[in-house]
């Protein structure tokens, strides 16, 4: 009885020990891989307060981070392309230089963001919804003769996916040469699952750090958020909008989604193509490269424009970085849409800031969101907000996933990020920066007319909240960082 006991209060040790060190361990992962500070305390003080609890949230939802050495894996360039690629660089910041020299400063924050350049000679096109977008990139799906890049986060199987999944098989059938690849956690919101539709088609697909059981993932808590569609290499189509039959309005959806998406021509759309290739080969160990995925772009207007792909690798923290320098740039007005927007506390104090300098700061939201804990937390940073001078709106229905901000009637900044602790520290993203007057102009006139039906937030309506909604509020709030 007495060896019983020994070999049981042994046994208790040996776990002790065992757990120590993996809490030890993981301190260390933590210390050493996490940059903010708040996270940092949080996820070490949940793993020594309740190690078995904390280790395993920590190892499944808290690594945020993939080494995958993205600028290592872009196409290398010849010495003629690099040649080529500073030459556009100075062409670009030269004509930035001679259009809009207060706005120098802002390129070379992305020069220095960035592997990319900013690129002269593109046409960009706002386009609404579904019902603009959709045809636009299905026509150019059939016109396709040599290269089809496609990357999404939902594909839904619906009226609308159906439209596209025999597009891409068209394509495959006549030998273009196409590429597919939707995100794991987004493949979930769809029966039956895009994948295996289009690989029973015999359409070249891959899911973006998929696991067989999501819970035995390193990288559960990560997406891949990029909506991009290249057609041979020449047309890109980038933005917020998802597949999915419910962005297409005019066929009265049962939940309808607003959205906006660009269609881009010129030498950017190898930014779009880049992206898509360092993700693709990422997935799949191969490499999409020569003339068939890159070849040579000429100018085909006068956008100035840029991709600035993020996420969490050595992309870190580009998007929301690019977002403070443009409040800092603002002199006029600053416009934003989004449809999740729980800034953090530096972008917050930078928009109060900013709207202290007499700034006008306009925010729109959805009225009702889709996410209610997002909406709630939303409302409990909205005090914070109003207090620092920004005027918020809120829009009715439908849900508007719109992503858009705006500043001065010049400089646009669009693509798959929301103003979310999600989007800027978990997601792989991609947004487009354009310096264009009349097409900032064109999305000031659409910002003015969703403003028209919106409804202006006050703080002392937020003031005048019963306190059992305020406590909810808050609590959502402090879960702000991982909605």
């Amino acid at each position: 009885m007495e060896l019983i006991v020994q070999l049981e209060h042994l046994g208790l040790q040996l776990v002790l020990t065992a757990q120590m060190i993996a809490v030890i361990l993981t301190t260390a992962h933590i210390l050493l891989g996490n940059r903010d500070v708040a996270s940092t305390v949080g996820w070490t003080g949940l793993v020594w307060l309740a190690p078995l609890i904390g280790l395993l949230i920590y190892w499944t939802f808290g690594v945020n981070r993939i080494q995958r050495k993205a600028h290592r894996l872009r196409p290398q360039a010849s010495a003629q392309s690099e040649s080529a690629r500073i030459a556009s660089e100075d062409r670009a910041h030269h004509l930035l230089e001679q259009r809009y020299p207060d706005w120098v400063p802002l390129g070379h924050l992305g020069d220095a963001l960035t592997q990319s350049v900013l690129e002269s000679g593109n046409r960009v096109c706002a386009l609404i919804n579904g019902d603009q977008a959709y045809p636009q990139m299905l026509r150019a799906i059939d016109g396709a003769q040599h290269s089809l890049a496609l990357a999404t986060y939902i594909f839904d199987i619906d009226a609308a996916g159906r439209q596209f999944v025999a597009a891409l098989e068209r394509a495959q059938s006549r030998g273009v040469q196409v590429r597919v690849l939707i995100d794991a956690v987004g493949q979930r919101y769809s029966r039956p699952r895009a994948p295996r539709l289009l690989g029973r088609l015999g359409v070249p697909v891959a899911v973006f750090l998929e696991s067989l059981l999501p819970i035995r993932s390193q990288y559960l808590n990560l997406r891949n958020h990029r909506k991009i569609l290249v057609v041979d290499g020449r047309v890109g189509f980038t933005g917020g909008l998802n597949i999915r039959g419910g962005c297409l309005l005019a066929n009265c959806p049962r939940r309808p989604v607003r959205d906006l998406h660009f269609q881009l021509e010129g030498p950017v759309v190898r930014g779009l193509m880049n992206a898509f290739e360092v993700d693709w080969h990422f997935t799949t160990g191969e490499r999409l490269s020569g003339d068939t995925w890159f070849p040579r772009l000429v100018p085909v207007a006068d956008s100035l424009a840029r991709c600035l792909p993020d996420g969490p690798d050595e992309d870190f923290d580009v998007i929301r970085r690019m977002m403070l320098g443009a409040l800092a740039q603002a002199r006029e007005r600053v416009c934003i849409i989004s449809p999740y927007f729980l800034p953090d506390q530096v972008l917050l104090t930078a928009l109060n800031v900013t709207a202290l300098r007499g700034v006008e700061v306009r925010i729109l939201l959805p009225g009702r969101n889709n996410l209610r804990f997002v909406e709630w937390a939303a409302q409990g940073q909205a005090e914070q907000i109003l207090a620092g001078g920004c005027r918020v709106f809120l829009s009715p229905p439908p849900f508007d996933h719109t992503k858009l901000m705006l500043v001065d009637d010049l400089w646009s900044f669009f693509g798959s990020s929301n103003w979310d602790p999600r989007s800027l520290r978990l997601n792989f993203e991609l947004n487009v920066e354009v310096y264009d007057r009349p097409l900032a102009c064109q999305l000031q006139q659409l910002f003015d007319t969703k403003l028209q039906a919106a409804t202006e937030m006050s703080a002392r309506q937020m003031r005048a909240r019963p306190v059992p909604i305020k406590l909810r509020d808050g609590a959502a709030r402090l879960l702000s960082p991982y909605l």
